[in-house]
């Protein structure tokens, strides 16, 4: 076999593909964007080689799993690879760069495929996402949208995106709206590491002479934490304001969190974390029009006694340009009226 060169993480996008070989559970974790999981052992038997390395031997415990992995690359070759053609480019990752991915390296290369192994494995990639929000994020021209709960922030950037603009949609990756009741019915928010790796591969494909659209996020998301370069150079960047009237963020909202009154009781419970701050009459008042599925009274008091009170307080401490934001009103959140918010965000650049 010739002398090669060791293929590094910027390196990836010149293979037909890109595998995983690690175990199901460490794949759903993180994983580099674009890659498919061909485990060549599962969670199960990497526990049991685990256990046998520590508990009986390192020669027992290589012996077991070089038999699990060969049952393992055998059904790869059989059935994931089996319509590959002579002239296939894979790319194989694990861990480290070590036993997993050689094996399944050495077996392909058998066959006649040009395959290659990410040297330093999914740690590397790892690196890489780190040291490119690093060195990306203080390049980036960040607009910051800002708006009292229910402006329709998300809404707007999504609008913006449609029309051709740069946004960072730290919601969506997430999988989150960012606020008390955000959370998504059934849907679980992913680790910190794919939150992250999610974000650095929107970086990556980012034009930096251009302006990027975000909304002004706290520094967590639901459990998950914005990474802190991004939040320490969001709070420096410019800032546009919706203000929209309170009759349209209740419209809006009532549209948005319409599924919070499928579960009257996850709703309740919710409700319940706000005693300390709002006292237990009000959040007695409140979770009573939970269990009623009365969402139009309690928006509109959770919007005025809890959100908006802290509210301009709290921009004002976290964007340090908030004096100088550029403000659009809005006295409509409708689909169309969303859309012509997006246009007006647009105009303030050529200003």
């Amino acid at each position: 076999m010739s002398h090669r060169q060791p293929i590094r993480v910027p390196d990836r996008h010149q293979f037909d593909i890109l595998i995983d070989a690690r175990s199901p559970a460490e794949y759903a974790l993180d994983h580099i964007p674009g890659a498919i999981n061909c485990p060549v052992l599962s969670n199960e038997e990497r526990a049991q080689i685990g256990t046998i390395y520590k508990q009986v031997s390192p020669f027992e415990a290589k012996r077991l799993g070089a038999a699990m992995v060969s049952a393992n690359l055998a059904r790869h070759l059989y059935e994931t690879f089996a319509d590959k053609p002579a002239n296939w480019k894979p790319l194989v990752y694990c861990w480290r760069g070590g036993l997993r991915s050689g094996s399944m390296v050495t077996w392909l290369r058998l066959v006649g495929w040009d395959a290659q192994q990410l040297a330093g494995g999914y740690k590397a990639f790892r690196g890489h996402v780190i040291s490119l929000l690093e060195a990306q994020v203080p390049q980036m021209q960040m607009r910051v949208l800002c708006g009292a709960t229910g402006s329709a922030k998300t809404r707007v950037l999504h609008a913006l995106a449609e029309a051709g603009e740069q946004v960072l949609d730290l919601e969506g990756y997430a999988s989150h709206k960012g606020s008390l009741l955000g959370g998504l019915p059934g849907v679980e928010q992913p680790s910190q590491k794919r939150f992250e790796t999610l974000i650095a591969d929107q970086l990556e494909k980012f034009d930096l002479s251009r302006p990027i659209y975000l909304e002004g996020e706290s520094a967590k998301i639901g459990r998950l934490g914005v990474p802190l370069v991004l939040v320490e150079y969001m709070r420096k960047a410019p800032v546009i304001e919706i203000r929209a009237t309170t009759e349209a963020r209740l419209s809006y909202l009532l549209r948005d969190y319409a599924y919070l009154g499928d579960d009257p009781q996850a709703l309740s419970q919710k409700l319940g974390w706000l005693k300390e701050m709002q006292g237990n009459e009000t959040v007695r008042r409140w979770q009573g029009w939970a269990q009623q599925r009365e969402l139009s009274p309690l928006f509109e008091e959770l919007m005025l006694k809890h959100y908006d009170p802290h509210y301009e307080r709290s921009q004002s401490n976290h964007f340090d340009q908030w004096p100088q934001r550029k403000v659009l009103e809005a006295a409509d959140l409708s689909d169309a009226a969303i859309s012509q918010l997006a246009l007006q965000v647009q105009a303030l650049e050529r200003r």
